[in-house]
């Protein structure tokens, strides 16, 4: 089960967006290592159009550890449809969203913020001047309204909105709503709601979120008259005269009233009760339901806004993983880039396709397509394509070359070695696996036959592998055998074209690449000549 976002702000000083972390490697659908590759990081910055704190971290945890099951995907994309045809119900999502989005900081405050004792002045956002009364009104009205928002409208018909609705109304039925609506009994041994406090005949301090209590006030005048009445003095007569008596006799104790008063309330009920809050799976369960409710329409505002067409995939069940895609975009370059050339791409029996083509022709930038647009799909999010069809992958896997580390003492190729077998091991015929070269620092000999045996290995597991290579002789081999879609990047006029076409590529273009970037063999004779 996910951590909630408030399970994974505990140990921090103030919510973070980003605070959900990739599993290892086999234990989710992306590890750490695929996760930067794919740069899910990039990719949430242009899919993230949730307004609230809790909205955007939920839409960063979908990607950080998407789903793997079919069914919740599915269940998210017919609340999708839902909220696209039904615009009233999404115009009230939208009025409580942005209503969430001036107020939820008050309750981090609450949860969160720094007291700064009785005389500080708060001069930064997490900073609680004064003794708290203030933030925690502000904090437990945010909760309470949105419990009343979500009453006050009619129950959606999608599965997925019902059950963030009943999150939300089943916070009424909690502890910590008792608390927050008050009155809020201070005991000996414990806090008690109201709820808990029936029938009790403990003694017991009702505690309100005011400095100036009229009860404890009332019997201090009370005790003032018991004084004046039994104690005549000249300090209880009114005059001009018996101010300055007076002044000494009641400055002290208003002095003294602030701090004790102000700092009990603080310390014994305050603190007390944001801790709680923090801990509370109510709460936390609350919170994200608010969270998941701004992702969704960050779904549709990510379409919305992308520019040219998308689709929410159409999802398979299948033994083994498929895909078929056409005119994809990239996520992330093809935002609002109608210049931008889309794809297509089937992957269905054949399971293995080899992609062949000089740099900067945009292999990787295929690949990446590919595998963000599996990834958008599997947190129930709109795809830039003109149609998407596809299987749920157990797994995604991206590996690229990595510089080896001085202390891992196997080198390059090794270091390589064991990442794929990693990935390898952790794949089943439901994964998609995307491999930029392979057996990099090693003979051609060697990498022709450690690459051969790795690429056989995982067509024998049966998942979706795509491979990007320079080597075009391995391509010629798996070819041969009838194993393998080969593809290359097309070029028009010396110029990417930036289609992916059937083929192999056998042509370098290391010394156009060379020239644009200055180092090619005449810019390097023109250097030492002009250095003599």
């Amino acid at each position: 089960m996910k951590q909630t976002l408030l399970q994974s702000w505990q140990d921090s000083s103030w919510p973070t967006i980003k605070s959900t972390q990739p599993l290892a490697t086999g234990d989710g659908v992306i590890d750490e290592r695929s996760f930067n590759t794919i740069e899910v990081d990039e990719l949430f910055d242009h899919v993230n159009h949730a307004a609230t704190i809790a909205g955007q971290g939920v839409l960063y945890r979908s990607l950080v550890q998407p789903l793997a099951e079919l069914e919740p995907i599915k269940a998210k994309q017919q609340a999708v449809e839902e909220l696209r045809a039904n615009p009233a119900l999404k115009e009230q999502l939208e009025r409580i969203v942005q209503q969430a989005v001036d107020n939820e900081k008050n309750f981090y405050l609450l949860l969160f913020g720094e007291f700064l004792g009785s005389f500080g002045t708060a001069r930064e956002a997490h900073e609680i001047e004064g003794y708290g009364y203030l933030q925690y009104k502000r904090g437990i009205r945010f909760m309470l309204e949105l419990v009343e928002q979500i009453e006050s409208i009619d129950t959606p018909n999608s599965a997925y909105l019902q059950d963030i609705f009943n999150k939300i109304k089943a916070f009424a039925e909690s502890r910590a709503y008792s608390l927050m609506q008050g009155p809020v009994y201070i005991g000996e041994e414990a806090i008690q709601s109201k709820e808990q406090r029936k029938g009790s005949f403990s003694p017991a301090i009702i505690f309100k979120p005011r400095l100036f209590k009229p009860l404890l006030i009332s019997v201090f005048v009370g005790a003032v008259w018991a004084l004046a009445h039994f104690f005549p003095s000249d300090m209880f007569k009114v005059s001009v005269e018996a101010i300055p008596t007076a002044a000494i006799f009641f400055v002290p104790l208003l002095l003294a009233y602030l701090p004790i008063v102000g700092g009990f309330d603080r310390d014994s009920c305050i603190i007390p009760l944001r801790n709680e809050f923090k801990k509370s799976p109510e709460v936390a369960e609350t919170l994200d339901a608010l969270g998941q409710l701004d992702e969704l329409l960050s779904f549709i505002n990510f379409a919305d806004g992308f520019g040219g067409n998308m689709v929410l995939p159409e999802l398979l069940d299948a033994p083994h993983h498929r895909i078929n895609l056409a005119d994809a975009r990239n996520p992330v370059l093809g935002k609002q880039n109608p210049a931008y050339v889309g794809n297509d791409f089937v992957l269905d029996d054949d399971k293995l396709v080899l992609v062949t083509g000089p740099n900067s022709g945009g292999k990787t930038a295929f690949c990446k397509t590919v595998t963000q647009i599996q990834l958008l799909a599997q947190i129930g999010c709109y795809v830039p394509a003109q149609s998407a069809t596809l299987t749920v992958a157990d797994r995604i896997f991206y590996q690229a070359p990595e510089i080896s580390h001085l202390d891992d003492g196997e080198g390059r190729f090794g270091t390589e070695l064991k990442r794929t077998k990693d990935i390898f091991l952790a794949t089943t015929a439901k994964s998609l696996v995307a491999l930029d070269e392979l057996s990099e620092g090693t003979t051609f000999e060697e990498k022709m036959e450690s690459s051969s045996n790795v690429l056989n290995g995982f067509y024998r597991k049966g998942n979706s592998t795509l491979l990007i290579t320079h080597n075009h002789q391995l391509v010629d081999h798996f070819v041969a055998q009838g194993i393998g879609l080969p593809k290359q990047v097309e070029f028009a006029n010396d110029a990417p074209t930036y289609k992916l076409v059937p083929g192999i590529s056998r042509v370098s273009h290391a010394d156009r690449v060379a020239k644009k970037i200055g180092f090619s063999k005449e810019d390097i004779d023109n250097y030492l000549a002009d250095s003599q």
